[in-house]
């Protein structure tokens, strides 16, 4: 009497299951990286080993065409101190993140920095990690 069995093994490999996981995972990393957006201009900063734990209210870039710019927003130097004040108003400890590119002068990092010294807000020069 010859008796078969029924467990026939499958060569074939299901591969809904993984696409389902890429989707998930596509989808997980795109929505995460919309919500990291910088307040800084794309600015090739100076390189340091230094970095700050200090978390910024209010970001200045300036580019090495001179362009000054507050929170992305293009101003007017002479704009750059009552901006400030604006935004930073009602606030106990302000700290302004100072974006300057490598190629800026120090004359104008130093103008910024008087006006943060002047309303007595903290900077924070900005550095790209080594």
């Amino acid at each position: 009497m010859a008796l078969k069995t029924n467990n026939k093994i499958s060569a074939s490999f299901n591969m809904s299951s993984m696409t389902d996981l890429v989707f998930l995972l596509l989808i997980f990393f795109m929505i995460t990286s919309t919500l990291i957006s910088p307040n800084a201009l794309d600015l090739v900063l100076p390189k340091s080993s230094a970095q700050t734990t200090r978390h910024p209210q209010v970001t200045v870039s300036i580019t090495d065409n001179l362009i000054f710019a507050v929170d992305k927003q293009v101003v007017d130097f002479n704009q750059i101190e009552p901006i400030l004040k604006e935004k930073l108003k009602g606030v106990k400890e302000p700290v302004i993140s100072l974006h300057a590119e490598k190629d800026v002068s120090v004359d104008w990092v130093v103008k910024v920095m008087e006006i943060a010294r002047r309303n007595r807000y903290k900077v924070i020069l900005a550095t790209s990690p080594k």
